[in-house]
Parts: structure tokens; C-alpha cells; sequence
């Protein structure tokens, strides 16, 4: 009775029409049709949804044999209460399993998906969690902002390929940004005007920007974080700009020239620059090289004997906002 009461939950919720949880369904669609040749034979998991609402299992079950999968995994966190990101008010721990389609009609029907209530409380880090981290390939999800250190963590020690919903705030971050530079992990296409629509039933929408939703937040800053190789790392940015030192000043406690937008960086400057930290969206390694970052302190090193007391991304003795301190790997010597 368990199971079955469990399957008509799912089969109520995945076909209601206002199902606008989590991730919208149009803003995965979008993303996750860059990565299509990399879904081929692989088992997808999905540890951060309760996959009876979650927009993230509808789209791989409704997607299974387009995409080819192996199998899809869900699991969902035991928990009374809502969060910004997954309703959380199931009475238990679950996970489901998902193999594909079975009487033909391409639909992932309540009876052909395995469902098993988990012995602890479905939390990422648990044991059970892990074990099933093991068995997938790729892991797609929007895991909770405030915990976003430790589960990027997780994915880089199981060895884990992954697309998945963060804060841009994350790149400053030491252990997410010394992943970027090192080329272990680097930004999606990303969400229109750089924010996304969330479930809201008590949040206040506090997004700068217009575009709002009823019933939904609009959190700005939202990017893709991934480990996929996508076509976009291998594009150049065009790059049109001559520098001059009136127009791009050094930062008062660091060798680097500050560039306030990414598509004003010089074409012709062959020293270290900082940029904004949107400029990760047009960042290809075959282009720049990172070096590293600045804010208060040296994002990598933090404050030293000769940094301390000093404002790192400092210029005319006006802190500035994050810089991303790169080198032009293809610059051009101008006369």
C-alpha cells in the first residue's frame, strides 16, 4: 500500500500543470540541451530533489530514450520545513529509480518507476547517498546554496562529472575558484539576465532586476556550474579594444590593470588583468589564463606578511567589486 500510495503521489504531481518547483522545467531545457552527447549510456542521479515534483526527474524520464540513458536516480532530504530550492515536506526519505520505458507509450508511468523509502533522511552526505553517488555517472541538481562548498567537494573526490545550480557568489570562494583556474570545473550557458525563477510561498523577492513571476523568486546571480566540455570554452571572445594606461589604471596593491567589463579588454596587453567575475562566461582556457583572484586578499593565498592590512582589488583607493586576474594567452603586439 506504501508503494502504491507513493506512485500515485508521484503521478499526481509530475502531471499537475502549476508544477513549477524547483529549477523551472524551461530554464533545464535550456541548459541541458548543450550537454545532450554526453547523457548517451550514462546513469544520471539527481540527489537534491524530491523527484515527485522535481523538474529536474521530469525532464530525464520524459527524455530517457531521446537521451539514452542508462538509468535515473532521485533522492530527496527529509525535512518539514521549505527551503529556497525543493519543497522538502516529505514524510520520508525516498529515492527513485528510473530504467526507461517499458509498455511503449514513452511516458515514465507510476508502475515502471521503482520507489524505496531510504533508512536515513536522504541528506547528500549520508551513507546511503553515497552509495548511490557511486553507481551514476552525472549528477544534475540545484544542491542548497549554503552547502555548495562541501557538495562541489563530494562530486570532485568521487570523481563525478555534474551540472549544477550555484550562486556566482561561489566562484570567490577558495576551493571553487582554485577548481576554475585549474580547469576542473567552469560556468554553463547559463540563465537569461543572469537570474532564475524559484518556488516562493514566504521569500521575499528581493532581485534588483524586473521580470518577476507570481508565486516565484527571482534570485539574481544564479549561473550553471558544470565539468562537461561544451562547445562555448572554445570560443574566442572578439576582443577590439587597444589599451591605454589613462583608461585601464593599476590596482593601487597589485601588478594587474583593472578592466570594468569583459568586452573592454585590451587586445594588445600582454601583462596580467583584472576583470569582472561575469567575464567567466566568455572565459575559453585557450584564450586566457587565470591567475588569480582578488578581493579582499588574494582569493588563493589570502592575506600574507606583505598583503595584510591592504585592499587587493583597491584602484585610485576605491575598493572594487571581485576581479578575476587573467592573461591573454593570444595577444596582439601593437605599434
Amino acid at each position: 500500500m506504501a508503494k502504491k500510495a507513493l506512485n500515485n503521489n508521484f503521478h499526481n504531481a509530475s502531471k499537475a500543470k502549476e508544477d513549477e518547483f524547483y529549477t523551472q522545467l524551461s530554464e533545464i531545457e535550456k541548459e541541458l540541451k548543450h550537454y545532450k552527447k554526453h547523457f548517451k549510456d550514462k546513469i544520471v542521479y539527481c540527489n537534491c530533489d524530491d523527484p515527485r515534483v522535481s523538474n529536474f526527474f521530469h525532464y530525464f524520464s520524459y527524455n530517457f530514450e531521446k537521451l539514452g540513458l542508462k538509468k535515473l536516480i532521485t533522492t530527496c532530504y527529509k525535512n518539514q520545513e521549505r527551503d529556497l530550492f525543493s519543497q522538502n515536506d516529505s514524510e520520508k526519505a525516498i529515492y527513485l529509480e528510473y530504467d526507461g520505458d517499458k509498455n511503449g507509450n514513452f511516458e515514465p508511468d507510476p508502475q515502471e518507476i521503482g520507489i524505496c523509502n531510504l533508512k536515513g533522511d536522504g541528506d547528500f552526505r549520508s551513507k546511503e547517498a553515497i552509495e548511490l553517488l557511486k553507481q551514476a555517472d552525472i549528477v544534475v541538481t540545484n544542491p542548497p546554496f549554503s552547502l555548495f562548498r562541501e557538495y562541489v567537494a563530494q562530486l570532485i573526490e568521487y570523481d563525478k562529472k555534474f551540472v549544477i545550480v550555484g550562486h556566482q557568489n561561489a566562484i570567490a570562494y577558495k576551493e571553487i575558484f582554485k577548481l576554475i583556474k585549474e580547469d576542473k570545473l567552469w560556468l554553463g550557458y547559463g540563465f537569461k539576465g543572469g537570474a532564475a525563477h524559484f518556488i516562493n510561498t514566504h521569500y521575499e523577492d528581493y532581485a534588483s532586476a524586473g521580470d518577476h513571476k507570481e508565486g516565484m523568486i527571482r534570485v539574481s546571480g544564479v549561473v550553471w556550474f558544470t565539468n562537461l566540455d561544451i562547445s562555448k570554452r572554445h570560443e574566442d571572445l572578439i576582443l577590439y579594444k587597444n589599451y591605454t594606461p589613462e583608461e585601464y589604471p593599476k590596482f593601487d596593491h597589485y601588478d594587474a590593470i583593472n578592466v570594468d567589463k569583459t568586452n573592454e579588454i585590451p587586445i594588445d596587453y600582454k601583462g596580467n588583468m583584472g576583470v569582472p567575475i561575469t567575464f567567466l562566461n566568455k572565459y575559453s582556457p585557450e584564450q586566457f589564463e587565470i591567475i588569480d583572484g582578488l578581493n579582499r586578499y588574494s582569493i588563493l593565498d589570502g592575506p600574507t606578511v606583505d598583503t595584510q592590512g591592504k585592499y587587493m582589488s583597491q584602484v585610485n583607493g576605491k575598493p572594487i567589486y571581485v576581479r578575476i586576474v587573467i592573461r591573454n594567452k593570444k595577444y596582439e603586439h601593437r605599434a
